[in-house]
Parts: C-alpha cells; structure tokens; sequence
C-alpha cells in the first residue's frame, strides 16, 4: 500500500479566540484600575472633619434657596432687555434685531440696564455686516457688547447674554 498525504495525521490548528478573548480581559482589567488609581490621586477622599464641615453650609445653602431650587441671588440679577431693532452702519438696508439680557453683580438696576441698551443700539448703527459675519463676528460682538455695559454700569454687569440675533 502506498502512504499518501490523506493517510498522515496532521494536527489540527488551535483557535486563537480563547487567547484573544483572555488578553482582552487582561488589559481591561489593568485600563480599569488604572482609570480608577488616576481619580482616586485627582480627587483625594474627603476627610471626616472637612464632611462635618461641609454639613452646616450646605443645610444654609437650602434655606436661601428659591422656589425652583436655584439660589435666589441668581433669580434675581438676571435683567431682560427690550428687543433692538435697528439698521446696520453698512450697508445701511439691512436690518438687526438683537435681544439680550444681563447679569449683574449684586442689585440689579433698571436705570442702568436701560443706558446700556441705548448704547447697544447706537453701538449696532455703527456697526458693518462684514464685522458680524460669521462665528469669529459673533464673538466679537459679544464681547464688545460685554465691554460696553461694563463700562456703563462700572463693572457691576458681569454677563451679556444674548437670546436672539438676526440680521435681515
């Protein structure tokens, strides 16, 4: 009889699923608790004294609350303005209509918060579109318009938030 290649026994490979799957576990474990090595050394544990602490001044931090749970400080600072419609310095055809809001540092006042919305719109007919295009023109407005109350209220205005912005 003659040996042929069917007739010798070839050994059979073995899966590599069962070492895939065990270094897939390994290393899960190991980016685990290194992960969890990482938050414990950013964010050390509370001491016992600083949570007895902490205790007073959060029980204080519910009384001064408001109705919707907010601090009633931050309720209160918040100040609309009326909306301003009016044309862009150029060209002179297009339109702006811009509605913002302001927070102030402390008391809210009206008196103030309408001087500073005269001087956005007098600020605005100045203004040309080719400035207010785009993210980069947004940005700068906001912050001019930051600079402008801030000088209007003598740095008691902290925030200028702006709620709609169109441009026609």
């Amino acid at each position: 009889m003659a040996i042929t290649a069917e007739d010798e026994i070839v050994p059979k490979k073995k899966s590599a699923l069962v070492p895939l799957i065990g270094a897939l576990l390994a290393l899960t474990v190991v980016g685990g608790a290194g992960g969890w090595f990482t938050g414990k050394l950013l964010v050390p544990a509370q001491k016992p004294a600083e949570a007895e602490a902490a205790k007073p001044a959060e029980e204080g931090a519910k009384d001064a609350k408001g109705e919707a749970g907010k601090p009633a400080a931050a309720q209160i600072n918040l100040v609309e303005l009326p909306p301003v419609l009016t044309n862009l310095g150029y060209p002179s055809q297009n339109v702006i209509r811009l509605q913002a809001a302001i927070v102030f540092d402390g008391a809210p006042d009206q008196a103030i918060a309408d001087a500073i919305n005269e001087d956005i719109v007098n600020y605005l007919r100045t203004v040309p579109l080719q400035q207010l295009q785009g993210p980069r023109g947004f940005t700068y407005l906001k912050s001019d318009l930051l600079e402008i109350a801030g000088l209007r209220s003598k740095g008691r205005v902290t925030k200028v938030l702006i709620r709609t912005f169109v441009v026609e």
